[in-house]
């Protein structure tokens, strides 16, 4: 009979985070047989089973969630971790986030340096194709969306809104004709998602702003699109928060129409459970709402405009 060992606890906590052998290894600096074979260990020494396991990867018993709870308990032990210390230190090994590409951007701009030091031995992982993520194979151990998910054992909560505005290029718009109303921009080429590829509702613009708008440049890179867009090749609905530092773009119709997206931060319910993912949370809500000015903002040189939310927002 296998005797218990406080090391093998890493790897069961590592598993339960992830779902994933081969994520579990990678947090952990190890390989995916040494983290199966600690925590049969670990089982065998508890005699009772922590994982089912499945062809989607490992989800926790009865028994491995009650072991959790006190694994947490022993890991911010271990870290010295008190109350009164600094949230984030004592936190090791990798954490992947994923994000939208538009996010990411202003993450890295604005919220990285806090999350540095905050979590200093935290290594971050920062995937911008959240497109291409299963949730059900949980390649990240958090992931901010564009619409709410609510099946299965993954749970989303609002994280922020932000607004996004028409853009076009000065250069574009000189010697046009005034856009002065929503048939007006039927003349205009636009820039755009390509549709078959969206892989979030609220990424439907055009269709929200004139149903007989076609983009002539599409792209799944928000930032291909705000690149066309400030080379004149068309006009283009954009974050404010990507669009209004850049001063060869104005804002078009901001003063009837501007639109109103959320971001929402979803994990699996496990994860919840667990140290890390706690205070990661914690940190975006925390810095998110530091920033909430900058993602609702207008555009600086924009009127006030008629919000319009997305239909599936609530």
């Amino acid at each position: 009979m296998a005797q218990f060992n406080w090391d093998d606890i890493p790897f069961f906590l590592a598993l339960a985070r992830s779902g994933q052998l081969t994520m579990a290894a990678r947090q952990l600096g190890s390989s995916h047989v040494t983290v199966a074979r600690r925590v049969e260990r670990l089982e065998n020494a508890l005699r009772q089973r922590l994982f089912e396991r499945s062809s989607k990867g490992y989800k926790l018993t009865a028994s491995g969630r009650r072991l959790v709870e006190t694994a947490r308990h022993m890991e911010e032990a271990s870290a010295g971790i008190s109350p009164g210390e600094a949230p984030g230190r004592g936190l090791t090994g990798s954490f992947r986030v994923a994000v939208p590409e538009g996010f990411a951007s202003f993450f890295t701009d604005r919220m990285l340096k806090a999350f540095a030091a905050r979590f200093p031995a935290l290594s971050l992982e920062l995937i911008t194709l959240t497109q291409v993520l299963s949730l059900s194979r949980r390649e990240a151990d958090l992931t901010i969306t564009l619409d709410s998910v609510t099946r299965g054992a993954y749970r989303s909560e609002h994280l922020a809104d932000y607004n996004l505005c028409i853009y076009a290029a000065r250069d574009f718009l000189a010697g046009m004709p005034p856009i002065r109303s929503r048939e007006d921009l039927l003349s205009q080429r636009f820039v755009g998602y390509i549709e078959e590829m969206l892989f979030a509702s609220g990424l439907d613009y055009l269709d929200e702003i004139h149903p007989a708008l076609r983009p002539t440049f599409k792209s799944s890179s928000i930032f291909s699109q705000l690149t066309a867009t400030r080379r004149g090749l068309g006009l283009c609905v954009l974050p404010c928060y990507l669009a209004r530092d850049c001063d060869d773009l104005v804002p078009v119709l901001a003063d009837q129409l501007c639109l109103r997206r959320t971001y929402w931060l979803t994990c699996h319910s496990d994860a919840r459970q667990m140290q890390r993912e706690r205070k990661v949370i914690a940190f975006f809500s925390d810095e998110i709402a530091r920033h909430s000015d900058v993602l609702l903002l207008p555009d600086r040189n924009a009127a006030p405009a008629a919000q319009v939310r997305h239909p599936g927002l609530k």
